[in-house]
């Protein structure tokens, strides 16, 4: 199974694994899991603005060893956001919904407004 995790599922995953239950790590650990550029992009911005504590560089340098692949952005993943209903107005998890789509993948996250895609969103 191919996963995407939402970028405040990767954050606890590196710095907070207990803040997720033991099955949803044992079937992040289990899955073929990857990240978005998106999230690394994310990450940097809210960083830079004060409104999160991370630093994108580090993050992006503990996405292999952690055992996740990065998914770069591609013109096809942007250009199918255009297409999504109004359900969300963060950009990035419009993004990560868009990749989800086009992969497919499953979006394993906690933000319960963006089950309203599709089934292929997972709430942890």
């Amino acid at each position: 199974m191919r996963i995407l995790l939402d970028t405040h599922v990767l954050l606890w995953l590196l710095a907070r694994p207990s803040r997720l239950s033991p099955g949803t790590r044992k079937r992040i650990a289990s899955a073929d899991a990857y990240v978005s550029a998106a999230s690394i992009w994310e990450i940097g911005i809210k960083a830079r603005l004060g409104k999160l504590r991370a630093d994108a560089d580090e993050i992006l340098s503990s996405i292999e060893p952690a055992g996740f692949s990065l998914l770069p952005v591609s013109g096809e993943h942007a250009a199918r956001v255009a297409h999504l209903p109004p359900l969300h107005r963060d950009p990035f998890d419009r993004m990560l919904v868009a990749q989800c789509l086009v992969e497919p993948m499953i979006l394993v996250t906690n933000d319960v407004a963006l089950t309203g895609y599709g089934p292929f969103v997972t709430l942890v």
